[in-house]
C-alpha cells in the first residue's frame, strides 16, 4: 500500500514519519485491494478540543474508501488510535463482504436481512459486542426558519445538530456543530 504523510501546523519527526507508515501500512492486510492511504497530522486551533493533536487517515482502493479522524495528546498517540479505528473499520468492512460473497442468511434461495434489534434487545448486549444500532426515535414538527436561525436555536439546546424546514428554500435542512468551532448546513436537494 503506498502511505502519503503531511502535516500542517506541527512538528513532524522522521521517527513519527515511519511509525506513521509502518502501522498504516499494515492495515492492508486485513483487508484486499487497499492501494493507497493518506495520513495528514494537524493541530486542532478550537479551544473547545483539549487533546490538540489531530490524524486524519483515508484508506482508499478497490471500490473501498474508509476514513477516520482521531485527536490525542500527541502524533504517535493519535496515530495508535486512528488504527484502533481502522482496524475495526476494515474488520466490518472484510465481513460484510464475506457476508455478501457467499450470500448471506439464505432461506429457499433468498437472501434476508437479520432484524435489527429492538432498543431493549440492542441495551441488553455489551456495547462492544455489538452492531451500532438505533435505540432511540424521535418524531417532531419542523418550524420553518432561515439557517441563521437555525444555528440560534442549535446553540441554546446545546445539541451538535438542529433540523428545520430552510425557510429559504422550503426543504428539509440540518445545521451542524463543525469541530473548528463553526456551523455546517446540509440541505435537501430539490
Amino acid at each position: 500500500m503506498h502511505v502519503t504523510i503531511s502535516s500542517r501546523h506541527t512538528t513532524m519527526t522522521e521517527s513519527l514519519e515511519n511509525v506513521t507508515r509502518e502501522k498504516i501500512s499494515r492495515l492492508g492486510r486485513i483487508v484486499d485491494g487497499l492501494e493507497r492511504a493518506e495520513v495528514h497530522f494537524f493541530e486542532e486551533r478550537n479551544p473547545r478540543i483539549a487533546e490538540k493533536e489531530t490524524c486524519e487517515v483515508t484508506l482508499e482502493g478497490h471500490g473501498h474508501h474508509v476514513r477516520c479522524k482521531v485527536n490525542a495528546r500527541d502524533g504517535y498517540v493519535a496515530v495508535d488510535k486512528a488504527v484502533v479505528k481502522l482496524e475495526k473499520q476494515l474488520r466490518k468492512l472484510k465481513t460484510k463482504n464475506v457476508n455478501r460473497l457467499h450470500g448471506g442468511t439464505k432461506h429457499g434461495g433468498a437472501t434476508t436481512r437479520l432484524p435489527m434489534p429492538t432498543p431493549e434487545e440492542a441495551r441488553e448486549i455489551p456495547r462492544e459486542e455489538r452492531e451500532p444500532a438505533i435505540v432511540k426515535t424521535k418524531s417532531f414538527e419542523m418550524e420553518s426558519m432561515t439557517p441563521e436561525e437555525a444555528t440560534l436555536h442549535l446553540d441554546l439546546v446545546g445539541h451538535n445538530f438542529f433540523m428545520f424546514e430552510n425557510a429559504d428554500t422550503g426543504r428539509a435542512a440540518v445545521v451542524y456543530l463543525r469541530n473548528d468551532g463553526d456551523y455546517g448546513l446540509i440541505d435537501q436537494a430539490g
